[in-house]
């Protein structure tokens, strides 16, 4: 049962018809508490629009607040939709796990025994590669490759017989490496072992047995809805639109691009919560499958940048001082979301926003309501370490790359600590280069400042590990190997 706020001139809070939210197990949400306390902080962080989904004792309570668009001013509403970025890949993950179920897909075969137009420039490594692996980002495939291959329903099969180039971040199975041509790649999959374009699968497999009418994937489907405009701008002041709704290519769709309510993300979330099980009853994934995707797979060194502690397949999964947790983060160019769910409290919490500081909204009204409705208590923000420490950046002088990203690790003429983050390649006009301070956190983090407040808090992680001989910077989760001389380094 999905509980909607509305109000009265006297400011009093409504649900349902029924003024009140006392739910039948007697624990009461309050909703006015939680409205009033979306609006202040969405005000705060400059966000002009933002909707919020809460799971809690198996009532869904949905709440909006601010506008879809600062030029037009159209109020936000809980039937409003958001694109939600990065959270398709849980959606893409699904889908990969009922044609296991089916008995269609071996997580563990190599994924050019379906994809035969799968490759790499390593031709070894290409036939290592999995689906348990693309998944879990163990892959060792790329995130920044942004190749436009057209709105045809080929536009995927187009995407992957470019992507053959693609030098690979890491070795397959050696390290994490957040990929986004991972999902890619497993998007063409589902076509192939369905007969379905990905934008149908996701429909026909996943939105119509949940009952979900406001999931969608293409452009075209959202305007039917109340649709939440993308806002960009510096930190300070409140964003200004942006200067089109959805600037992403079709065939990022499977790591990138589905457009929802926060309501029913959390009712596609509470499917998994419920062991692959719709409200209804029907079975849209075998309860093993559910379990699996929440099992870790690999830890993860930055455990900063989306609150991760390890990686399932396709779930971020958290621990919060021995509490467990899944979820995902999404960002699709100016318009951020956030899900988490505590499977021992049956709690799961969708916040989804236009623009402005979203991840400062995010942070502080999770860890709110996380604390109240699963006693929780989140890590606090990321940053240098207090007091003050002293670390060398000797060893990590130097230049690293991975497709579409060059970071450059240097002391300016002061002997400050310096990074430089810049998009190259077909990513070059992306973003202007990040200039960036950095602090030692410890030994091997830094906190990078000057990266505003889409990419975190207050400071950026910048991770400095070795893995299997090479040398790699992790930021925004993926890895990008040290060069070494003029022909660079290998990834296997």
């Amino acid at each position: 049962m999905s509980k909607n706020v509305s109000w009265n001139v006297e400011g009093d809070w409504k649900v349902n018809g029924d003024w009140g939210t006392t739910d039948s197990t007697g624990r009461r949400f309050p909703v006015a508490q939680w409205q009033a306390r979306l609006d202040a902080l969405r005000i705060a962080h400059r966000v002009p629009g933002a909707t919020l989904a809460v799971l809690v004792d198996g009532e869904l309570y949905e709440l909006a607040s601010g506008v879809l668009h600062r030029g037009t001013g159209v109020e936000a509403t809980t039937d409003s939709v958001f694109l939600s970025g990065s959270i398709a890949k849980v959606y893409t993950a699904t889908l990969i796990m009922q044609l296991v179920d089916e008995g269609k897909l071996d997580l563990d075969a190599p994924i050019v025994d379906v994809l035969a137009e799968f490759a790499t420039p390593d031709v070894a490594a290409t036939s290592r590669i999995t689906a348990r692996q693309l998944l879990s980002h163990t892959g060792g495939v790329t995130n920044d490759f942004n190749y436009d291959a057209g709105r045809g329903d080929d536009c995927l099969a187009r995407y992957v017989a470019a992507a053959r180039n693609v030098a690979l971040d890491c070795a397959p199975g050696t390290a994490v490496s957040y990929g986004g041509l991972g999902y890619m790649v497993l998007g063409r999959v589902v076509e192939v072992l369905t007969g379905k374009t990905w934008d149908e699968a996701v429909a026909e497999r996943i939105a119509v047995p949940l009952g979900l009418d406001h999931l969608m994937t293409l452009p075209e489907q959202a305007l039917r809805f109340r649709v939440a405009m993308s806002h960009l701008g510096e930190d300070g002041p409140y964003p200004d639109p942006a200067p089109a709704w959805d600037l992403m290519p079709r065939a990022v769709g499977p790591a990138g691009r589905v457009i929802t309510t926060a309501g029913d993300m959390v009712r596609f979330a509470r499917m998994h919560l419920d062991g692959g099980v719709t409200a209804d009853g029907t079975r849209v994934l075998r309860a093993a499958s559910a379990a699996l995707m929440q099992r870790r797979v690999v830890d993860v060194p930055d455990k900063w940048t989306v609150s991760a502690d390890g990686w399932g397949l396709g779930w971020t999964l958290y621990d919060w001082n021995g509490v467990g947790g899944y979820g995902h983060d999404g960002a699709a160019i100016g318009q951020y979301a956030y899900l988490r769910v505590v499977p021992s409290e049956g709690v799961a919490i969708a916040l989804m926003t236009n623009g402005g500081g979203a991840r400062q909204l995010y942070a502080d009204l999770f860890r709110e309501l996380l604390g109240e409705l699963a006693g929780i208590r989140m890590p606090e923000a990321f940053g240098p370490a207090p007091p003050p420490i002293v670390a060398d950046l000797t060893p990590f002088l130097g230049t690293y790359r991975r497709e579409g990203v060059v970071i450059t690790v240097s002391r300016d003429d002061d002997g400050n600590a310096h990074l430089r983050y810049e998009f190259v390649d077909d990513m070059k006009d992306m973003s202007p280069p990040l200039d960036m301070g950095l602090t030692p956190v410890t030994d091997t983090v830094w906190a990078a400042s000057g990266a505003g407040p889409s990419f975190s808090e207050d400071y950026m992680p910048v991770v400095f590990a070795t893995l299997n001989g090479i040398e790699y910077v992790y930021i925004g989760m993926r890895a990008a190997p040290k060069q070494i001389g003029a022909g660079g380094v290998s990834a296997d």
